[in-house]
């Protein structure tokens, strides 16, 4: 189970971590979230979706439609699709609540990331105790994300309260016959269509039309898990220590790296 620790050089100072090598850790998880600075490429590349919880909508991205389990990972540890979430590629850090009004940087100290000081790695400090470069690297990028995600939660509750955010009825076939997933929205293409001007102006102050339009597009991926279900069996899981592909490219600009100009 991950326990989050906020990073502080009294914790911390004398301990170096890891770079993400594979996305074994996310082997279990069937959904993630998505921010709407990483739309352009997920769309295309991912079936997107709402979930409800306490009346509040989320958008995330959907890796399999069977409940502990992710697709889009392989045996290895390797990703098996063309994008793959902020929510993945930020680990084993993460943005979290402290108090009311503040979010600190914290890491998974149950990640196996974490390592001792005379250990290769990255430095958590530099002698000075400031941040050493590589960690101002990964606060930058989840600060990016965060503000995305804040930008997309008012874009998701504009679309609620448009009333164009409705259940999703998807039937899978399986060895026991048809089976109903439950607890998927997407956006009602006709309910989006008759909205009145005044409510689509409304829309368009927010990213909730680019957010409506990629989940829309999104839709024509749930073809992918059929395909994603022949590769796992095609892929044997790897010999212990091996490494799919390194990561070095997360904090750099590239493919792989959100944009937030």
């Amino acid at each position: 189970m991950p326990r989050y620790a906020a990073i502080s050089a009294e914790r911390h100072g004398r301990k170096k971590w890891l770079r993400l090598r594979n996305y074994a850790f996310a082997a279990r998880e069937g959904l993630a979230p998505i921010v709407a600075a990483e739309l352009a490429r997920a769309a295309l590349a991912i079936p997107l979706a709402f979930t409800e919880h306490a009346g509040r909508h989320t958008l995330v991205a959907v890796l399999s439609l069977a409940p502990g389990r992710n697709l889009f990972v392989a045996p290895d540890g390797r990703w098996l699709g063309r994008h793959v979430p902020a929510w993945f590629r930020g680990y084993p850090f993460r943005l979290l609540p402290q108090g009311t009004d503040r979010l600190v940087l914290s890491v998974d100290e149950e990640s196996g990331l974490i390592v001792e000081g005379g250990s290769s790695g990255e430095a958590f400090f530099d002698p000075e105790g400031n941040l050493a470069p590589a960690l101002k690297r990964v606060l930058e990028f989840w600060g990016a994300v965060e503000r995305s995600r804040a930008a997309t939660d008012l874009a998701v509750q504009a679309l609620t309260e448009a009333g164009v955010v409705r259940p999703w009825e998807i039937t899978v076939k399986t060895e026991e016959g048809p089976r109903a997933i439950a607890g998927l929205r997407r956006i009602d293409e006709r309910a989006f269509r008759a909205l009145s001007d005044d409510a689509f102006l409304k829309l368009r102050r927010t990213e909730a039309l680019h957010v409506a339009h990629a989940q829309l597009l999104s839709g024509g991926n749930l073809g992918v898990f059929e395909q994603l279900a022949w590769v796992q069996k095609q892929v044997a899981p790897a010999p212990p220590g091996a490494m799919p592909e390194s990561l070095d490219r997360l904090f750099e600009p590239g493919d792989d790296t959100l944009q937030f100009d």
